[in-house]
């Protein structure tokens, strides 16, 4: 049995996948195999095509985050059946979700609560989690802990990762500072950040320690790479989740206020062999579904695109600029 998938068959360019016939993947012990209704294009995506990973052998299915409809279980999957609407952030070591259909791990996806369509769905993953994790489970940054009117530090407010990271911080009860490009700054005022600052307008760090008068912010998500230039922003006891790199160490290792750094890398959760972490991921993915379908959260999606213009759209990603999600429709289901 084949199905179709857009396919890479070296290291290269976005332009270069090919929409080709790949055999159908079949569900193994634990799995599920899921009929591609959306998915969404990520920074992770366009650097892994460009550079290729030690995992993969060609022609390669790239892509990590996808909603649509379980089509078949593997043994031992009791929780999911057929027909039932699910969101993922599956593992990049395996063939991906720029397909007809992907098989993934039934304990780390979660099921799209009916009134979320599947291309609201699909945008939500791998930015919307990486966000959540660097926030609630980096820096204890979650409604009822924050201590309401704290700073919160969001660099690279714009993108998919820091749009998210803005929304979720100020639902926590915090004041947000959003960096970005000027052009920007009204769309992060839109998504609840207090104060807007460019990061073209000199020392970032002078800049944010002039907003909170000299003391700096308790926590910030860095997703820039600018994490070394950031250490002077950070409070005394501070963290900094650092989801593009992390800084200097004989830096950081000198820098006078005692703060925390956390890595975050969402994905690592599939190889790591624990389960728990595992099963995190289906939970934080539950709960920012949960926050869409109340309103309470804005999903991002700038634009929604048809199958064939995926190539285009993520070499348009890994051009830089793009504000919040774009969306590829795989199928016509929502």
């Amino acid at each position: 049995m084949t199905m179709h998938a857009f396919t890479a068959t070296q290291p290269g360019d976005p332009l270069t996948l090919q929409w080709t016939p790949v055999p159908t993947p079949e569900p193994g012990p634990g799995e599920l195999r899921v009929r591609l209704a959306a998915v969404t294009v990520n920074p992770v995506d366009f650097k892994l095509l460009r550079g290729g990973h030690p995992a993969w052998t060609y022609p390669h299915v790239p892509g990590v985050d996808g909603a649509g409809t379980v089509e078949a279980v593997g043994p031992g999957v009791e929780t999911l059946r057929p027909g039932d609407r699910v969101a993922m952030h599956v593992d990049l070591t395996r063939p991906g979700v720029f397909a007809e259909a992907v098989v993934t791990s039934a304990h780390t996806v979660a099921r799209v609560p009916d009134g979320v369509p599947l291309t609201v769905a699909a945008a939500l993953p791998c930015a919307g989690m990486t966000a959540y994790q660097s926030l609630d489970r980096r820096l204890g940054v979650r409604p009822g802990l924050w201590r309401p009117g704290d700073w919160v530090l969001v660099n690279g407010a714009s993108g998919g990762v820091g749009g998210y990271a803005t929304q979720l911080a100020r639902r926590a009860g915090a004041r947000v500072i959003g960096v970005a490009s000027a052009a920007n700054h009204a769309y992060l005022r839109r998504l609840g950040a207090e104060v807007t600052l460019d990061y073209r307008a000199g020392d970032l760090a002078a800049q944010v320690r002039e907003v909170t008068g000299g003391a700096g912010v308790p926590a910030v998500v860095e997703t820039a790479g600018q994490a070394t230039a950031l250490l002077d922003a950070v409070a005394f006891g501070g963290g900094m989740a650092c989801v593009l790199g992390l800084p200097d160490l004989p830096t950081y290792r000198a820098h006078p206020a005692k703060i925390s750094v956390h890595p975050v890398a969402l994905g690592a959760a599939h190889t790591s062999g624990d389960r728990r972490a595992q099963e995190d991921l289906g939970v934080m993915l539950g709960d920012l579904l949960a926050l869409v379908l109340n309103g309470e959260l804005d999903p991002l999606v700038t634009d929604v695109r048809e199958r064939e213009a995926l190539p285009a759209t993520l070499a348009e990603l890994a051009a830089g600029g793009v504000r919040g999600k774009l969306v590829v429709r795989m199928s016509g289901e929502d």
